[in-house]
């Protein structure tokens, strides 16, 4: 059977680029390199790649384009990520599609491949967890350079590169500045039981407590304000510290403590949160919590996907960004 026309997606493999890339070259976009845009050409011409300008008409109302798929919108660390994200982007002369998933991997499937439909030029995903494999087939398929971003759910991290703080550092500080402050036992609150992120937020406290001689006691749960106030309020009285999943957990049982009038305690014990959300600050009182910079984390998203989507630049498979912790009164 004879081979059909090669397509965009054939010069990509060729060249070592991207699909998008291929179409900036493809377009004369001035944001290209010369030397990428002289290895797009050289593949256009051994493939015999011959481009349909019309039908590239039809698609250019939308080209830069980055589909940005959030798994849960409603909170704050999310949403402050989306919004350094869209306006570093912006700044670039592109426009974000976001779309909130609501934590459902088939709501996920769906805008991903709306988006895919719509012509973006790259996608930057919060995953859902659940089964997510479909959705990122269809990606692959696409030829589309996508980033996970905060949490990973495909282990094909040649194709889908994976950004997020460093977990595993970010408890273990916090965890050592419980223990330096004379808590004798800490528990770790919130997250859901299985799930890598609340694995490796739960591993740096484990490690760190394993160190020094002392039991886990572990909570796990939703990673929500209503979940840490409930547990605040059946909380065992001989625990003297808590870390917590999240700031949202954590803010939830210092309001529980607060709900309860500290009764049957003998004093509210340390509490320390997780990704330094406005409201940390701003609370009474004021969260110690681990400093993730999201804004920072999303900008360089930004970044990072314009490099693959312009030059071709495809981003390391793992890339871990620092943390810090920073003590308030809540555990001071």
């Amino acid at each position: 059977m004879a081979k059909g026309r090669p397509t965009i997606i054939d010069v990509a493999r060729k060249a070592g680029v991207s699909k998008s890339t291929v179409s900036l070259v493809l377009q004369n976009s001035p944001t290209v390199r010369d030397e990428t845009r002289k290895q797009v050409r050289a593949a256009m011409a051994d493939l015999g790649y011959v481009y349909n300008r019309s039908a590239a008409n039809m698609r250019k109302s939308n080209a830069g384009l980055i589909g940005l798929v959030i798994n849960d919108l409603r909170n704050p660390f999310f949403t402050e990520f989306a919004t350094s994200l869209q306006m570093a982007l912006s700044a670039r002369g592109y426009a974000a599609v976001v779309a909130n998933t609501d934590e459902s991997p088939e709501l996920q499937d769906q805008v991903v491949n709306s988006m895919i439909e719509h012509g973006v030029s790259a996608l930057i995903i919060c995953p859902a967890y659940g089964d997510t494999r479909g959705t990122f087939d269809a990606i692959a398929r696409a030829g589309l350079p996508a980033m996970q971003m905060l949490r990973r759910v495909d282990d094909r991290l040649d194709l889908f590169p994976f950004t997020a703080p460093d977990y595993v550092a970010g408890t273990r500080a916090a965890t050592q500045h419980l223990i330096d402050q004379g808590a004798n036992t800490i528990a770790f609150v919130g997250g859901l039981e299985g799930r890598a992120v609340t694995e490796e937020r739960m591993s740096g406290y484990r490690q760190v407590l394993g160190e020094n001689g002392k039991t886990p006691v572990i909570l796990t749960g939703q990673a929500t304000r209503q979940f840490g106030r409930d547990s605040a309020q059946g909380l065992a009285p001989e625990i003297d510290a808590v870390l917590c999943f999240n700031d949202l957990v954590a803010l939830g049982m210092i309001a529980g403590f607060r709900e309860a009038g500290h009764q049957a305690r003998q004093a509210v014990p340390r509490i320390v949160g997780f990704d330094d959300i406005e409201d940390a600050a701003q609370t009474y009182p004021a969260l110690s919590s681990v400093h993730c910079d999201i804004a920072a984390i999303g900008k360089g998203a930004a970044q990072t996907v314009l490099a693959w989507v312009e030059d071709g630049q495809t981003p390391p498979p793992e890339t871990r960004t620092p943390v810090r912790l920073v003590v308030r009164a809540s555990s001071a």
